[in-house]
């Protein structure tokens, strides 16, 4: 297939939004707000959580995408990797509850997050947070929405003040040397790229290990939002690589980059432990 016009990717888009939202409403039927999960739960080989929320909306999703977009290929957490993706055009990379854990605990911070590839770079991503009764969107190029509303980044410039969310000791680490305020931990990696890109908070950072399921919906809503996610060098993230696996990265509204940029690069030089 050719590259997906923008009328093309609109309709892709809306159709994709509609079948996150209606996924997200099987996983809030197993939902119990400030309670357990009532969804049965175990954990996968390395010792992270899954529930039959998880699988349930990946399965729901994979059959209502693929019928969207069937050369597509697919890439999710809880779906054995099929390397065939990688000599795909297109790929769909799926969460089905990013903030599994959130889920579990009752924490309305959790999200389901698709996002398609062009190429390796995202078209089109939803963040949809059904417990917070929200849903970003973007399309390349074509601006970043929550629920239906357009959305931009905060306009702070400084750290000094600026709201960052993250890993404890990365905040504790970053504290050494700068002085700004740690937002409230946000347990969903999309959600908090999600809520710079809404102005909620200004940058985030992110500890080592995340996957393209993580990041690839809510990195275009926050670039179409104004903002930026890169790597300690500055660089630019790529996904749908052999291992969609990242190292350290950093998020900020797109002022607050090159400042942030500076501050990790003097915790690099003047500490022994790598941030």
């Amino acid at each position: 297939m050719n590259a997906i016009t923008p009328p093309i990717a609109s309709e892709l888009l809306k159709a994709a939004g509609e079948s996150c939202i209606e996924a997200g409403a099987l996983a809030l039927d197993l939902f119990r707000p400030g309670a357990r999960t009532a969804a049965r739960t175990w954990s996968k080989n390395g010792g992270s959580p899954v529930t039959e929320a998880d699988i349930g909306v990946d399965t729901f999703l994979r059959v209502r995408l693929s019928a969207l977009l069937p050369e597509a290929a697919w890439l999710s957490e809880e779906t054995v990797d099929d390397a065939r993706r990688l000599s795909h055009r297109f790929v769909w990379v799926v969460d089905p509850i990013d903030g599994t854990r959130a889920y579990m605990s009752g924490s309305p911070d959790w999200a389901v997050c698709v996002a398609l590839l062009d190429a390796g770079e995202p078209i089109l991503g939803i963040v949809h947070a059904p417990a917070c009764n929200a849903t970003y969107t973007a399309l390349r190029d074509g601006g970043a929405r929550r629920s239906g509303e357009t959305i931009r980044t905060s306009p702070a410039e400084t750290l000094a003040g600026a709201r960052i969310a993250g890993p404890k000791p990365m905040l504790d680490a970053l504290a050494r040397t700068e002085s700004f305020e740690a937002a409230d931990k946000i347990p969903s990696l999309a959600l908090r790229l999600a809520r710079i890109a809404d102005g909620t908070i200004d940058a985030g950072l992110i500890s080592p290990d995340a996957r393209d399921w993580d990041l690839a919906a809510a990195d275009l809503v926050l670039s179409e939002a104004g903002g930026r996610l890169s790597g300690p060098g500055g660089q630019a993230v790529a996904y749908n690589r052999t291992h969609p696996i990242h190292g350290m990265l950093m998020a900020s509204n797109g002022a607050l980059t090159g400042p942030l940029l500076r501050a990790l690069e003097r915790l690099r030089d003047g500490e022994t432990q790598p941030v």
